[in-house]
This record gives structure tokens, C-alpha cells and sequence, in this order.
């Protein structure tokens, strides 16, 4: 449930409260006019009729630069309102415009960002070298590289070509710092002991140079865990997700194996990145999808459809054609 307050001029009050009628809202109130002649009007709507009542005051309401849609949480209300459970099972708890909110902030180039992928390269790096497997999942819950992945996903949900660039740029640099800040790492630091002729690396390292099907399938099954906590609105899992499906340790290995002269090793590390990528992508367009995540208008849901169409396919084959490499290296190693 959120509290919606709608600040506009005090003339839409009739129409404001047809909507809330439509939507059989039967919780809402408006405050007397401004000096500037608009007035708050507040609605309590609960989790299934959001999406369409914020699609209604976007059709009202959208083109007005003085107006005002604020969504607001609601911890707790009183009396407790009788709940449709039919209803409440089938409707996603998160609207289009929290998530695009939400879910933007993780696609942003910041200080932010900047440093944190710089500390989680460095702890992630320590971990790996000293084939500690606490450091390593220290480094993944606060390496900030699965926010603009699921952007990318997101984006092309909607057709938004603004939101998938900034995406792509933000998880480019991203992923670029991260690698070239390890590869300097494994030129100082060694990142295995040789012993006579053999080579004996850290656990952790030759964990991440290799890929099977059963890492195909956790990350797409961790990606689907990533979007369904933020539709439903239970972001606390997503440092699960970030645990299970980690892009900064395959990243780091790979950096670390370069530098160290190891071309072999840091290629097995960068097919399970791209693998990791690729999975997190396809599973979240298909919860996006199922979830009915689209444009408002029907003009731009024709257009982001043929898009999205393209984009489907595209990642689709580009799925495909990682498990085929994954299944031929299995099938040369043996």
C-alpha cells in the first residue's frame, strides 16, 4: 500500500476524485487551495490498483509542468483493510515508475559507484590471493556492478534507448576499472606459488576460471531472483542475489591472471563473466516480461515491442552461443 498525494491545480479536485471512484478507492481527501491556486489531494491505494491509477494521473495530469505525483510508503495502517489475496497474488507490489526510480540510481556513473568498485576490486583480490572465501563474499555484496546490469534488462523492457546507453556506459567503466585495477594487482602481487614445474594457484581463483552448466543455470536463476525482489519490493534479497550470481570476483581473477601472464586461466574467467552477464540480462527481461513491465502509452509499447523483440533474440542467441563454448571446452578437457 502507498499513499499517493497529487499536487495540481485545484481545479482537476472532481476529476482527481472520479479516478479514486473508478479505481473504488474509497480512502481519499484534499487540503484547501494554495495562493497559487493548487491544492494537495492524497489517495491511500493498495498494491493492485497503483499501476493503474498512476497510469490514469499520468494521462491527466502528465503534460502539466505544475504538477506534482509524489508516491509515499505506508508501514502501517489502521484498521487493518480486508485484503483481495486473488488480487494482491497477481499484481506486482511495485509500480513501472518506482522501479524505473529504483532502478536508475543503480545505473549511475558517481564518487559513489567510482569508489566502490575500487574497494571491492581491492578486497575481492585480497580475498582471492589469499584464497579467503569470506573476503571474497565481502567484496561481491558491496561491489555495485548488478545495478546497471539490470538497467540494461530493464531498459530494453521499456524500449528506453537513453536508459540502456547509460546502462552499458556505467557497467563499461565499471567492469573496465575493476579489470584494469586488478591486472595491475596481479603484476605486483603473485597470484599463485610455483613449485618445481607445477603450478599451484589459490582455490579461489581456479574456482573462476572454469564454467559448467550448473553455473548457467544458478545465474539465471539468481537473475530471476534479482528482478522478482524488486517488483515485490523485497530489495533485502538482492544481496543474496549479488552473493550467488557475483560479477566483480570473475572480473578480478581475470585482471589478476592477466597480469600475472596467465592468458589460459584469464580466458576461462572471462567466458564465466560474459556467461554471468548474459544469464542476469535473459532472466531478468523474462521476469520483466512476465510481469507485464511495459510503456504507458500504446504508442511506445508498439514501439519498445519491436525492440524488445529484437533484444530478446539477440541475447537469446548470444545464451545459446555461450553454453555451446561452455559445452566444447568440457568437451576438449576431457
Amino acid at each position: 500500500m502507498r499513499l499517493i498525494e497529487i499536487v495540481a491545480d485545484a481545479g482537476h479536485t472532481d476529476t482527481l476524485s472520479g479516478i479514486a471512484d473508478q479505481h473504488e478507492i474509497t480512502d481519499y481527501w484534499w487540503g484547501a487551495p494554495a495562493d497559487d491556486g493548487r491544492r494537495s489531494f492524497r489517495m491511500l491505494v493498495d498494491d493492485a490498483a497503483r499501476q493503474p491509477v498512476m497510469d490514469a494521473l499520468q494521462r491527466l495530469l502528465g503534460t502539466s509542468a505544475e504538477t506534482r505525483i509524489v508516491v509515499m510508503p505506508v508501514d502501517t495502517v489502521l484498521p487493518r483493510p480486508q485484503a483481495d489475496e486473488e488480487a494482491h497474488s497477481k499484481a506486482s507490489t511495485t509500480t513501472r515508475e518506482e522501479l524505473y526510480t529504483r532502478i536508475e540510481k543503480g545505473a549511475r556513473i558517481d564518487s559513489n559507484f567510482l569508489l566502490l568498485t575500487v574497494l571491492s576490486t581491492v578486497v575481492a583480490a585480497i580475498g582471492l590471493i589469499e584464497d579467503n572465501v569470506a573476503v571474497v563474499i565481502g567484496a561481491m555484496v558491496i561491489a555495485p556492478l548488478l545495478g546497471p546490469i539490470i538497467a540494461l534488462a530493464f531498459g530494453s523492457s521499456l524500449g528506453d534507448a537513453r536508459l540502456m546507453w547509460q546502462a552499458i556506459g556505467t557497467a563499461s567503466v565499471g567492469l573496465g576499472l575493476a579489470t584494469l585495477l586488478s591486472v595491475g594487482i596481479g603484476v605486483i602481487w603473485p597470484v599463485d606459488i610455483a613449485r618445481g614445474h607445477m603450478l599451484v594457484a589459490s582455490t579461489e581463483i581456479l574456482a573462476r576460471t572454469d564454467v559448467g552448466l550448473d553455473g548457467i543455470a544458478l545465474a539465471l536463476a539468481a537473475g530471476a531472483a534479482a528482478v522478482l525482489s524488486l517488483t515485490s519490493g523485497l530489495s533485502s534479497t538482492l544481496v543474496g542475489v549479488m552473493v550467488a550470481v557475483a560479477l566483480l570476483p570473475p572480473a578480478a581473477s581475470m585482471g589478476m591472471l592477466i597480469g600475472a601472464g596467465h592468458a589460459e586461466l584469464a580466458i576461462g574467467a572471462m567466458l564465466l563473466l560474459a556467461v554471468n552477464i548474459v544469464c542476469v540480462i535473459v532472466a531478468a527481461k523474462t521476469v520483466f516480461m512476465s510481469k507485464g513491465v511495459a510503456p504507458r502509452t500504446w504508442y511506445e509499447r508498439r514501439r519498445a515491442r519491436q525492440s524488445t523483440t529484437v533484444y530478446s533474440l539477440f541475447w537469446l542467441a548470444l545464451l545459446v552461443f555461450m553454453v555451446a563454448i561452455v559445452f566444447l571446452r568440457h568437451q576438449v578437457a576431457t
